[in-house]
């Protein structure tokens, strides 16, 4: 199924009793682009996120983000630095004596003070935690996943749309192109007949200059190659696997013959169709720049 580069997608709850959180979103980019938020002293987090995105996405630009609540389980180990601590008390009391300030030191004024105390907590068992955000990610990326394919869907409908609209301008083109042989001959005749006059006119010189003017402006192999690149377009469109790049290349060559076509034809009405032909390319190139 064709998929769009842009998506969304978000798990919010609890695991294994933390409040978990894992947002994914991307738009275009030419290649895949990542860049993971996490919480602090979890960059060891980055690899298996990594991984869990590269299964599921080849191009756009991606960012993650992780919230994960702390595990109150893990104990906590408060410092004193005494020294410090007992540096802001003779401080204090220094002041308390030099400006006759009352004495109202007290431990809750210290240790407000900072660096006086350090937390620190034993390291988070990095398995467990990565197995709690992957939960966590998986969720989320398959809402990701899901609102990538129905973009897809979309845009794989409107491209199809375009491209009809192209193959009926080719068939109005080659329903027009001879008759604009058989215009040409008709003309060059009766300004030949006006130049001449009385003089008879060279049936044969007629018959080759049409020809010539017949082999100048037919398109024939052009309008074929375009319902070629359109079968392949169609054809791309169908697959389960990323074709975006594919795609681009196809429409780069319908562009090619449509402006073979555009040098060839001299007639205003062709002329018109074929910049029609051109406006259904482009809009068809702008869609596939958001498919993946």
């Amino acid at each position: 199924m064709i998929r769009s580069m842009t998506g969304y997608g978000r798990f919010e709850g609890v695991i294994d009793g933390r409040q978990t959180v894992f947002e994914i979103k991307a738009v275009n980019h030419r290649f895949l682009e990542m860049q993971c938020r996490l919480p602090r002293g979890c960059g060891f987090l980055e690899e298996g996120i990594k991984e869990l995105v590269t299964k599921n996405v080849s191009r756009g630009k991606v960012d993650v983000f992780v919230s994960v609540e702390a595990d109150e389980n893990i104990p906590a180990d408060v410092k004193i630095n005494h020294s410090l601590a007992s540096g802001y008390v003779q401080a204090l009391k220094e002041l308390c004596a030099g400006y006759e300030l009352k004495d109202d030191i007290s431990v809750s004024l210290v240790a407000r003070y900072p660096d006086v105390l350090s937390v620190s907590k034993a390291p988070e068992n990095e398995e467990k935690l990565t197995a709690l955000v992957k939960e966590a990610g998986r969720q989320a990326i398959d809402g990701f996943m899901s609102m990538r394919e129905r973009e897809g869907e979309k845009l794989a409908k409107d491209v199809l749309e375009h491209g009809q609209r192209i193959i009926e301008l080719v068939g109005e083109i080659e329903e027009r192109s001879p008759q604009t042989v058989l215009e040409y001959r008709a003309k060059l005749y009766e300004r030949l007949k006006e130049i001449l006059q009385d003089t008879s006119i060279d049936e044969q010189r007629i018959l080759t200059e049409a020809a010539v003017f017949a082999d100048k402006t037919a398109v024939n192999e052009e309008t074929v190659r375009l319902r070629s690149h359109y079968s392949q377009l169609e054809e791309l469109l169908t697959r389960t696997e990323p074709v975006g790049r594919k795609l681009d290349f196809i429409v780069q060559e319908m562009n090619r013959e449509a402006n073979t076509i555009g040098s060839k034809v001299c007639d205003a009405e062709l002329a018109h169709k074929v910049v029609d032909i051109k406006a259904e390319i482009e809009k068809i190139r702008e869609q596939i720049q958001n498919i993946e």
